[in-house]
């Protein structure tokens, strides 16, 4: 209905899994990273606890697309059976045939005897075998013990059935319950997935109209973003609901910018009393107990409001969307002072070439305020001193594109690579040939997000995309410095910038390129898997990396070191291949504790 009016191709805040929409926070990462870990830690019980909403069923989602080959996998979405429901239930899903010894009057017998042969000779053909029971807050508790019972099916190396149970909350207090004690001493990995942070929303809603095809500038400010994420309590779900509804208010009222006025009305339709009330405790106690006991039963109301009708919104609303789209004015408790200014130094050793990974995508969001934009921003002080504020004007930011805009790109490598101790010759638009023969090679991603080069944690070269006269121009600046609220960039001739990170999104399209440092054995690009000294290094790291946390894996030489290369990138979070691409590269650079530039986050 809405979606042309804000420039948008489809409805960005469907509740349905569109797994075009999927983005996975650090803490949902976090959550999978978990499950992966459970696939090879020996059988036992493994928990993941969170609110409704918050994205269980993306992460169990995401768990099912990368479990490996060899592993078998059994998956209960119903779990309020009895003893004997859920053991048929199982050997279904793993497909063994069972039947009753006695015509007529099957037992439980009869279906644990075939599943322990069943697995058995799974293992013996080195295969694993996995059960996964969704919302499994609602199992009894005699077939909570029962599935107790089925790991105690084994070898004399290990379980047989690694089980996942994944639940709300009530699931961490039925474990936790005295007559559960041999339960959860069986329990080798817990998580409880909390809500999204207020960045995190920022990102999730930049994300979700952007893929939804945004061509006109976000609807949602800085003031509406923070109001949802109160009202929502940073429930995904509850997000969607929410802005889904604010959208369609303010289509109502003719505005083509939600404000805050807006959403509380979005809200007061949406989610009733108790629904507001649990995300209010949210806000206020953070992830305590109590919050985390009440917010299931506010969350009930979901289902009766989620296809209520459209609504009318007053002139007032109308009156206060214009105001609030005016500007955003943000705290200078954070504003970093100037950063000191690069100095060129000796060239350094470096590494591969180009790889891609997975990061939540960051989409364009609304330029409404920028922030301190000169040759040296503004401390918090000497803003309280002046009697201003430290964001800055939107031509601040206006004159440090200008001025990028006014060199060729060369002056930006120049910054990065004094980031980096290297100084720069000539004046090549890309100098990286020249550094690799000097033992450095660039890291380049054209479809990075925020998740990604906080991971990489190092100054990056971002490619800017602003308006001049109608017409996209880019430009080029070196990230240098990012926190949860701001970015500091830095380009030619000394100019900085301090920028909200919601506006940065509206600039910068995803392309990055920095530098990092490989040891000897890779600084000639040689293959890490076919080069012997290279095939040391990565043994030495990996094994410095994983250390006693992973179980070893066997097989040949080639196999094994694939293998412990997917382990590490599973605990990183990032695609596990198995292949030693330059991110992989990177990560086990970090852990094995190579001096690099950092990002910093703050003054």
């Amino acid at each position: 209905m809405y979606a042309s009016f804000f420039g948008l191709e489809h409805q960005p805040f469907s509740i349905a899994p569109d797994p075009r929409y999927l983005f996975m926070s650090d803490r949902h990462r976090e959550a999978l990273a978990h499950l992966l870990y459970g696939l090879d830690a020996g059988g036992g019980f493994v928990l993941l606890t969170g609110e409704v909403g918050t994205g269980k069923t993306t992460v169990c989602r995401c768990f099912l697309e990368q479990i490996p080959a060899h592993c078998n996998v059994a998956y209960i979405f119903n779990p309020k059976l009895t003893v004997l429901e859920l053991l048929r239930s199982i050997c279904d899903e793993f497909g063994v045939a069972h039947a009753a010894s006695v015509p007529g009057s099957e037992t439980v017998k009869d279906c644990i005897d075939p599943l322990n042969a069943f697995l058995l000779e799974s293992h013996a053909r080195g295969r694993n075998n996995v059960l996964i029971i969704d919302e499994a807050q609602n199992l009894a508790p005699d077939v909570l013990e029962q599935l107790r019972l089925l790991t105690n099916l084994e070898t004399s190396e290990r379980k047989l059935l690694q089980i996942i149970l994944i639940g709300q909350p009530e699931l961490r207090a039925m474990v936790a319950e005295p007559s559960m004690e041999q339960l959860a001493q069986r329990v080798i990995a817990r998580y409880h997935l909390d809500a999204l942070s207020l960045d995190e929303t920022r990102q999730y809603v930049a994300h979700r109209l952007n893929v939804a095809g945004l061509k006109a500038p976000t609807p949602f400010g800085e003031k509406a973003v923070q109001r949802v994420h109160s009202l929502a309590g940073g429930v995904p779900r509850r997000i969607n609901l929410l802005c889904d509804r604010a959208l369609l208010g303010a289509y109502a009222a003719g505005s083509r910018e939600v404000s805050e006025a807006v959403v509380k009305n979005a809200a007061n339709e949406v989610f009733d009393a108790k629904s507001k009330a649990a995300a209010s405790a949210r806000q206020a106690g953070g992830a305590s107990a109590a919050s985390r006991l009440w917010w299931p039963v506010g969350a009930l109301a979901l289902a009766l409001v989620a296809g209520g009708a459209g609504w009318a919104l007053r002139g007032e609303s109308t009156r206060d969307a214009g105001a609030d789209a005016k500007a955003v004015a943000k705290s200078a408790a954070t504003q970093p002072a100037a950063s000191p200014a690069p100095v060129p130094g000796a060239s350094q050793p470096g590494g591969a070439a180009s790889d891609s990974a997975p990061a939540p995508a960051q989409a364009p969001t609304q330029a409404a305020a920028s922030e301190t934009s000169s040759a040296v921003p503004a401390t918090p002080a000497q803003a309280a001193a002046s009697g201003t504020s430290s964001a800055a004007s939107p031509m601040q930011l206006e004159q440090f594109l200008n001025v990028q805009s006014a060199d060729d790109g060369f002056g930006a490598w120049k910054v990065l690579a004094s980031s980096w101790n290297l100084k720069l010759t000539g004046k090549s638009a890309d100098p990286c040939p020249a550094l690799a023969r000097g033992g450095v090679q660039c890291y380049r991603n054209r479809k990075a997000g925020l998740g990604l080069v906080r991971q990489l944690n190092r100054p990056v070269l971002l490619t800017l995309v602003a308006q001049r006269d109608g017409q996209p121009v880019k430009v080029s600046a070196v990230l240098e410095g990012l926190n949860e609220e701001e970015a500091w960039l830095e380009g030619v001739n000394g100019s900085q910038l301090v920028i909200p990170v919601s506006e940065l999104a509206s600039l910068w399209h995803g392309e990055i390129t920095t530098f990092w440092r490989a040891p000897k054995a890779l600084a000639d690009g040689a293959d890490p898997l076919s080069n012997p000294d290279a095939q040391a290094w990565l043994d030495e790291q990996l094994t410095r990396s994983l250390g006693t946390h992973v179980k070893p894996a066997s097989g040949k030489p080639a196999t094994v070191r694939r293998e412990r290369i997917r382990q590490f990138q599973l605990a990183q979070g990032i695609t596990p291949d198995g292949q030693p691409g330059p991110l992989t590269l990177m990560l086990l650079n970090r852990a094995a504790g190579v001096t690099e530039p950092r990002l910093r986050t703050g003054v």
